[in-house]
């Protein structure tokens, strides 16, 4: 049985996990056996005034788009810690792949990006 939290205005929608998404990046890479491979990166804002950092490792692989535990590598209050921790993360993907010898070009997660995102969040509530 569905909750309302799990459902949209559309009767028999699922809400998605993806909307408190502020900033996503995607990188493509090849598994240890040769096949393509998502590596998604977010920054998100939780209830409470929390950011959280995600990643997640083919999610169109997944049964539901839905955040797990193990997905998220930070939670906190403040916005440049959770910038700092996306952007390490998003690095350590990329000096895999460029490893690997994967062009991986990703721009890094800025300050500039989220807070218009944030402002029409607060203000249009």
């Amino acid at each position: 049985m569905k909750t309302s939290t799990e459902t949209d205005c559309i009767p028999g929608m699922r809400r998605s996990s993806r909307e408190g998404r502020y900033a996503e990046r995607v990188l493509v890479g090849v598994d240890d056996v040769g096949e393509e491979e998502r590596i998604v990166i977010w920054i998100e804002r939780r209830s409470g005034a929390v950011w959280a950092v995600g990643r997640v490792v083919n999610p169109q692989l997944r049964d539901s788009d839905e955040t797990r535990p193990e997905d998220v590598v930070f939670e906190g209050f403040e916005l440049e810690d959770a910038l700092a921790r996306a952007n390490d993360t998003l690095e350590d993907d990329v000096s895999v792949l460029e490893g690997d010898g994967l062009p991986a070009d990703a721009k890094p997660f800025t300050r500039k990006e989220v807070i218009p995102l944030l402002e029409r969040w607060f203000f249009n509530r």
